[in-house]
């Protein structure tokens, strides 16, 4: 009864913080703010009434400046359903801009630099790209757009992504051509962040959406899984490829994983597999900016760029599965309340 009754207060806490939201009609930069402040709200009522793992509000407090507007438009989007649909869909957008801000400011960098950055300067424009993004993560920190656990996601797999750059460009699977000083062999040392703001990524839409998974593979399993698909990178130039291998595991571990993420009001769901697709198209969306950029270049663009091949989408994905459980070993797993 006790339990009962805790849940039907923080029920009545959702509620009451769903009639408070707000459904902005234009995207502009307050109102990008108030859909953080309104979710920060909602996450902080509820979080004193149950034992969910930590809300956005307790990670980004930079938008708390934005509560009086916020309340106000709070109660027209309580009033129709087509405001509120609006508003989720806006909200969803504004969330996964936040999500991807250090992925999109290194991928702004790279097409910035290749229009903008002079030729001739004495420092080289992979040079001034590694110390930008090593500003730009200083600046995350210092104003709380970034926490000291998603800084640790995003140096180990800074680690890792480059100790593969390093192997790869050896063995000839890409190149980068632009001369620099700060570079381990032929690798730059700025392309670490690249990678790192993959796991960024995932450790903002973990805290943003609130995930909630259902029917999850031990984290053991997942972590040996992950293992063999980092090695799998390095030893398919000497022997034979694991992908459609690896492949299939995946498929057997995750093929009953639901993700529930909370946009707004309630949380949805989607299959794990599908989302991790989805965010690898993504990236080779932003692999394809790269390389049209001459930031990095693989062998079939040496004489012109063309577009990247699409089976490096099945590469990212079983990357994508490296750096979810690099996240999933940092967060703790929630289960949604329909797996009992």
């Amino acid at each position: 009864m006790a339990v009962s009754a805790s849940r039907q207060r923080v029920s009545g806490k959702h509620r009451q913080c769903s009639r408070r939201n707000f459904a902005p009609f234009a995207p502009s930069i307050q109102q990008f703010g108030l859909l953080y402040y309104a979710e920060f709200r909602c996450g902080q009522a509820v979080r004193r009434n149950s034992t969910s793992s930590p809300n956005a509000a307790d990670t980004w407090p930079l938008i708390a400046r934005f509560a009086a507007a916020e309340s106000r438009l709070g109660e027209l989007a309580a009033r129709r359903r087509g405001t509120s649909v609006v508003y989720e869909f806006l909200r969803f957008g504004c969330k996964q801009a936040w999500a991807c801000l250090f992925g999109g400011a290194m991928v702004a960098l790279l097409v910035a630099t290749h229009w903008w950055y002079p030729r001739d300067a004495s420092l080289a424009r992979y040079d001034f790209l590694f110390v930008a993004a090593l500003a730009l993560q200083v600046t995350m920190l210092y104003l709380k757009l970034e926490t000291p656990a998603e800084a640790k996601v995003i140096l180990i797999y800074h680690v890792i992504g480059t100790i593969m750059e390093v192997f790869k460009t050896d063995a000839g699977s890409w190149l980068y051509p632009g001369a620099g000083l700060l570079r381990v062999g032929g690798v730059p040392l700025f392309s670490g962040f690249m990678y790192a703001s993959i796991g960024s990524y995932i450790a903002r839409c973990w805290r943003l959406f609130d995930f909630r998974i259902t029917h999850h593979p031990s984290l053991q399993s997942i972590a040996i899984l992950s293992a063999v698909i980092y090695t799998n990178f390095y030893t398919h130039h000497y022997m034979v490829d694991l992908r459609f291998a690896l492949f299939a595991v995946a498929a057997a571990l995750f093929g009953r994983t639901w993700v529930h993420y909370r946009i707004w009001r309630a949380h949805r769901r989607m299959p794990l597999l599908l989302g991790l697709l989805l965010v690898a198209l993504f990236i080779w969306i932003a692999e394809n900016l790269g390389t049209a950029t001459a930031t990095w270049l693989y062998p079939h663009q040496s004489a012109a760029w063309t577009a990247v091949r699409l089976g490096k989408l099945g590469s990212w994905f079983l990357l994508l599965i490296v750096s979810y459980t690099l996240v999933a070993a940092v967060n703790r797993l929630q289960p949604h309340p329909s797996s009992g």
